[in-house]
């Protein structure tokens, strides 16, 4: 059987380049990209450009100005960079089958049984880089027979590890270490050099001890702690280390050490694990003459829409969000996006919402290509067929409800966005204000019911209003409210509400609050409460309308 080959990516500017590509090569001065560490704010990702200027990651913005003041500042987003690593990852699969992310910014394949496709591995590294070197990205690319070597080789081909530092009591045992260190290993091999004419970011098959021997320790995956230890004692390379027992390691570093080296020899094995492509639910039409009318763009997305709602139908999915392409033939791109009340396949209920947003794409000088795209769905639940009288039922309930409201909701939507269609959900509170809870109508249903309240609760609600009146409990006289007399007629209560005692809340400091229900001479009927008083004054406050 034969070995095992792995291809490890990394690409060192990643995040930077990312910026890059969107600057559309308009950026020419140096750029970085920052992330909060402890508060502060360091370099993640530079560019070529700023790694001239003598700067580097990890380095703190003030000093990074400091050295250029004309430096470019971008704000990392994970989110964006993982986007980007996946495609990188879907742009690697023409190499081989099996492709796995190393987060943030590296990339691994098993490339058993595919080098002969691209002339060996010489000439599949040969058309990585140039493919890379198209991409704008930089890279660095090693083959070994470990995920591990191949890794090491990656970022730390070609370096040395750093001199000990004299006066540091590990010179004088640094001899005895590395004498012990260049003794055959039962379990490791001989420390043979490289054989003549290798290239040193391609390890000969069997060969990823002699190809990553002179590496630091620290290109095994280790952490800081761990490779400033085994520095201490002057196993500064990866040869050093393969000499020393197992059991020796462990006592002192545990077990992480001894495992990463296994692994980068081979001796313990290490699969890569693929990421599976996520599914892509989209549709695309390519016109043969350009289009501008708004006739041809409704023609084009009627037949989009039936082969994708097939594909999410086929798939159990439905549609959340859908967005709409237009390809200019000027290169130019114009886009829009709708989101559905409810997960559907059905194209009836994707294309109005289409149409209403057809009016933001300006065709310009033509449209050549037409693309939906399906990027947000959900799970569909499985329908179960029902008798008669089932159908019946769920029928006058779905009529009860009104059939249109998803769809009214879907509408609304698209016009002034799906946040501000809001529905009102029970809580479990007794302080009123808070027994309901608002939600997206989009992303919610409604409430099968709400729990009774001890007394009649008001149509509409608003924070609480002073109303001149007597500082007393009970409501005996005419009140002014809203620059306006009013005289009682009549009034129903007092329903005593006492404020969350675990919480602090501005508007209860005015304590214990006595609800009434109060029917004034003109027939309106009003909520006060008197406000028995504790940080603040006592008295009277309307807070609503059961009109």
């Amino acid at each position: 059987m034969p070995a095992k080959r792995i291809l490890s990516l990394w690409f060192p500017r990643m995040g930077a380049e990312r910026c890059l590509r969107l600057e559309r090569g308009t950026l020419l001065a140096p750029l970085v990209v920052l992330c909060d560490q402890n508060g502060a704010q360091v370099i993640s990702s530079l560019s070529e450009e700023a790694s001239a200027a003598g700067l580097r990651p990890g380095q703190p913005l003030r000093d990074a100005m400091a050295m250029c003041p004309a430096l470019v500042t971008r704000p990392q987003i994970p989110q964006a960079e993982a986007a980007f690593l996946a495609g990188l990852r879907r742009w690697a699969g023409k190499f081989s089958p099996w492709v796995g992310e190393l987060p943030p910014d590296g990339l691994v394949m098993d490339i058993s049984g595919c080098a002969h496709l691209f002339g060996g591995e010489d000439g599949m590294m040969e058309q990585v880089r140039a493919e890379a070197q198209d991409l704008r990205l930089s890279l660095r690319a090693a083959i070994a027979d470990t995920p591990g070597a191949a890794w090491a080789l990656a970022r730390y081909g070609g370096t040395r590890p750093a001199s000990l530092r004299s006066g540091d009591a590990i010179d004088q045992e640094a001899r005895a270490t590395r004498s012990r260190a260049a003794r055959r290993h039962p379990r490791s091999g001989a420390l043979a050099a490289l054989p003549p004419g290798s290239s040193p970011q391609i390890a000969p098959s069997g060969g990823s001890l002699q190809a990553i021997a002179d590496l630091p320790v620290a290109a095994l995956r280790l952490g800081e702690a761990e490779a400033a230890g085994l520095a201490r004692l002057g196993l500064s390379r990866i040869g050093d280390l393969a000499g020393v027992p197992r059991a020796a390691l462990a006592r002192r570093f545990g077990r992480e050490v001894g495992l990463r080296l296994d692994q980068a020899l081979g001796i313990v094995p290490e699969p890569v694990s693929p990421v599976g492509a996520d599914p892509v639910f989209a549709t695309r039409l390519t016109l043969p003459e350009p289009i501008g009318l708004r006739e041809d763009m409704e023609a084009a997305i009627d037949r989009l829409l039936p082969p994708l709602g097939a594909r999410l139908e086929q798939a159990g999915r439905g549609a959340r969000r859908l967005r709409l392409q237009a390809f200019r033939v000027d290169g130019g791109l114009a886009e829009v996006e709708i989101g559905l009340a409810r997960p559907s396949a059905d194209p009836a209920r994707m294309r109005p919402l289409l149409l209403l947003k057809l009016d933001g794409i300006q065709a310009e000088f033509g449209i050549d290509g037409l693309r939906i795209e399906a990027h947000v769905t959900e799970p569909v639940q499985a329908r179960q067929a029902r008798g008669h009288l089932d159908a019946a039922r769920d029928a006058a309930e779905r009529l009860a409800r009104g059939p249109g409201l998803d769809d009214l909701i879907a509408r609304l939507g698209a016009r002034i966005g799906s946040e501000a269609v809001t529905r009102l959900h029970p809580a479990e509170s007794h302080i009123p204000e808070k027994t309901a809870r608002r939600l997206m109508a989009a992303w919610s249903e409604p409430a099968a019911a709400w729990p009774p309240a001890p007394t009649p609760r008001p149509v509409t609600m608003w924070r609480p209003e002073p109303v001149q009146a007597p500082e007393r409990p009970r409501l005996e006289g005419p009140f002014r409210w809203r620059r306006r007399a009013w005289i009682p007629a009549e009034a129903r209560g007092p329903e005593r509400i006492s404020p969350e005692w675990w919480l602090d809340d501005p508007a209860w400091r005015s304590g214990v609050r006595d609800y009434w229900e109060v029917v004034t001479a003109d027939g309106v009927r009003l909520w006060l409460f008197f406000a028995h008083g504790g940080a603040l004054s006592p008295g009277w406050f309307c807070q609503g309308s059961f009109d």
